[in-house]
């Protein structure tokens, strides 16, 4: 069931733990930067009166506590270190199909947000928007409902009649879109291995695959392409 009222403006209210018997509300927080993790940690315990919020830094930390433990709910960033994000919430989903999971990024609804909702993701939030958007998304949710904006739901509802007309760039693979994003971000097919822990010889298979489907020539027709798509 999709939910896409959009977010209160308002002072976002405390809301119980799921029984309303002092049990608390575990939620597994996975970004990258620190400060960002503190300052969701902090909106989320003013949110929730009962709440026991465990931290991850990469995807590999995630799946490990994911392994480990029970929770109740995943936040999700993109951009983690070691892998793509998408990536990590497709093992996730693999280990707990049932595991809701909030996929909040920087990147904006129409470069991943569709990818993420078909992954398993419960709801997509872009971080410009929170933490009014995300407080929302949370709680519907925990609700038990997907949570989509209204400007997603109505790019959702208009795939199939636009699907022959969709940038190229939609066709790609997770990975294909992850390593175009890093050409357009000025990276070299070294740095690219380094980051992805791939080798050169596989980033320049994949930059010859995007060269081919995106119909360029050329590694500045790729970084052109993708700075004009915001990728």
């Amino acid at each position: 069931m999709l939910s896409n009222q959009p977010a209160s403006l308002s002072q976002p209210q405390p809301i119980e733990s799921p029984d309303q018997q002092n049990v608390k509300l575990k939620i597994l927080l996975v970004d990258d930067h620190a400060i960002v993790r503190v300052g969701l940690r902090q909106m989320l315990l003013d949110a929730f009166h009962q709440l026991d919020v465990t931290e991850a830094g990469t995807g590999q930390e995630a799946l490990s506590k994911v392994q480990q433990n029970g929770w109740d709910l995943v936040i999700l960033d993109i951009n983690l270190p070691d892998t793509n994000g998408l990536d990590v919430l497709k093992k996730i989903k693999t280990l707990r199909p049932a595991l809701p999971i909030v996929v909040l990024s920087f990147h904006p609804e129409e470069q991943y947000a569709v990818r993420a909702l078909k992954g398993g993701a419960s709801a997509y939030v872009t971080k410009d928007t929170a933490p009014q958007e995300l407080d929302t998304a949370i709680k519907t949710v925990l609700a038990g409902h997907q949570y989509v904006t209204p400007s997603l739901a109505q790019r959702l509802e208009a795939m199939p009649i636009q699907s022959g007309g969709k940038p190229l760039h939609t066709l790609l693979s997770d990975r294909e879109l992850q390593v175009l994003s890093m050409i357009g971000g000025g990276k070299s097919v070294t740095e690219i291995a380094v980051a992805l822990d791939l080798s050169v010889k596989t980033v320049s298979t994949y930059r010859m695959r995007l060269l081919s489907k995106l119909q360029l020539k050329t590694t500045s027709a790729l970084i052109r392409y993708a700075l004009t798509h915001h990728l």
